[in-house]
């Protein structure tokens, strides 16, 4: 029997690049949310033995590079069970687009593993399993809006912010991860803080962190180390999540993304907005933009066309922007559209949703 699973995407919102670790990766801290765009993967187990992958898009590897195989033959060896495993991959996110195609790709077949033998693995053997294969693996068996630290393998839970329309923009462009990542290490060695300026592409050199109140000329500026600056936006996330009854959905209470409750009892932004308003961004883009400038000019007119925020999403190509309403977010990509730019209109998904949506 073939169990067919929707395999979602996610965007970041907020991603902060840290020290380059001694097992060849990078510090990261980011908060993952999973959306309504999805893949199609359907799984069957037969008689015999070994793992097969069939897809149409030619881009998706049919070997043991493939996620989905590597997982699989994990996952068997856990279970200890046997059989050929044959494995359904129908594209419709972007590959190297920033989405986590392929790491929810992975996952969903592990979960359709699971159906199909009948057989589960613990929660945190997944977990451990998913990790081994790639670090964006695990935040997919947690679904929602997820915390992301180590390498991003390291998931938490966070409380779930409400669904929201929200515009994804995937231009015909890859973009390699490791490269961005080494671009990040030529541009700012030895963990120094980029200077922000009021440049969206963030063309300045690594340049001193200091604040106004040490701005003096008799005070020397050091570089803040890439610890700091993880320790800066922990804080900023920590600051959000302190706030008394962040945890409720104020949607439910006919509060929207306006910011003002259905009754008019004056201001009450969601927990979105307030994220949102945090200053929160993508260290990527100062590295991915200046190589690849249209998508920048993507940004701005997702900007432009009424997103309250707008981002790469992980390393990109995908650009996304959130809006007040599903009309305004359609619009949005009506207008890209016509400028030859594929763009999709979808929604943020809950932990509640992105479960009872996958098996649906």
């Amino acid at each position: 029997m073939s169990i067919t699973v929707r395999s979602f995407a996610k965007i970041n919102l907020g991603l902060r690049i840290g020290a380059l670790r001694a097992d060849g990766f990078h510090e990261l801290l980011t908060v993952y949310q999973t959306i309504a765009l999805h893949d199609v993967i359907r799984v069957q187990v037969g008689r015999g033995s070994g793992i097969e992958i069939r897809s149409e898009d030619p881009h998706v590897p049919k070997d043991d590079s493939n996620t989905c195989y590597r997982i699989i033959k994990r996952a068997m060896a856990a279970l200890k069970a046997r059989g050929r495993v044959v494995i359904e991959i129908e594209k419709w996110l972007p590959v190297q687009g920033g989405l986590g195609g392929a790491s929810g790709n992975a996952v969903a077949t592990l979960l359709a593993l699971e159906r199909a033998l009948k057989k589960e693995l613990p929660g945190p053997e997944k977990l451990r399993i998913a990790a081994e294969v790639g670090s964006d693996l695990p935040l997919f068996l947690v679904g929602g809006t997820v915390l992301g630290v180590g390498r991003g393998e390291e998931v938490y839970p966070l409380p779930d912010l409400p669904a929201v329309a929200c515009l994804v923009v995937t231009p015909e462009i890859g973009v390699s991860t490791p490269k961005a990542f080494a671009d990040w290490d030529a541009q700012f060695p030895r963990g120094l803080k980029p200077g922000f300026s009021d440049d969206p592409i963030g063309r300045a050199e690594a340049a001193p962190f200091h604040d106004g109140a040490n701005d003096r000329p008799d005070r020397k500026l050091t570089a803040s180390p890439a610890s700091d600056r993880m320790n800066e936006f922990g804080r900023v996330l920590s600051a959000w999540l302190s706030v008394p009854g962040r945890s409720k959905d104020k949607t439910k209470s006919g509060k929207g993304l306006s910011g003002v409750s259905a009754r008019g009892r004056g201001r009450a932004e969601t927990p979105l907005l307030d994220l949102v308003r945090t200053g929160i961004e993508n260290d990527f883009e100062r590295v991915v933009f200046p190589q690849y400038p249209e998508l920048l000019e993507v940004k701005r007119v997702v900007e432009r066309a009424g997103a309250f925020y707008a981002s790469l999403s992980g390393s990109g190509s995908a650009i996304y922007g959130l809006f007040a309403t599903r009309s305004a977010a359609q619009k949005a990509a009506a207008r890209l559209q016509k400028m030859g730019v594929k763009a999709l209109a979808t929604s943020t998904l809950t932990r509640r949703q992105y479960w009872s949506r996958i098996f649906d």
